[in-house]
């Protein structure tokens, strides 16, 4: 069973300190981040969760962003970010 993060409707500036404390807090076990309350995504968080992807994956544990909202989706692809819930072993290299 893995532990559920649910993001903040707005993840500007000020929510990126706390949604770090959030996932260290629940580093090597496997988590599901519900981003279907994300209306806006802002650069900050976008590396909090990029940088939270990799490091478990780095760790062999899993990390799951869904559901996701509309918006999360399209603003982490307006990032230029690669697909939320790819696996990206080998993308470390």
């Amino acid at each position: 069973m893995s532990e559920a993060i649910v993001l903040a409707p707005v993840l500007d500036m000020n929510a990126a300190e706390p949604l770090k404390a959030e996932l260290l807090a629940l580093r090597g076990q496997a988590v599901t981040v519900n981003a279907s309350n994300v209306e806006r995504l802002g650069g900050l968080c976008l590396q909090v969760l990029l940088s939270a992807r990799k490091t478990w994956a780095a760790d062999g544990v899993d990390l799951t962003i869904a559901p996701q909202s509309e918006a999360f989706t399209e603003q982490w692809a307006a990032f230029g970010a690669s697909e939320t819930n790819e696996e990206i072993e080998g993308a470390l290299s």
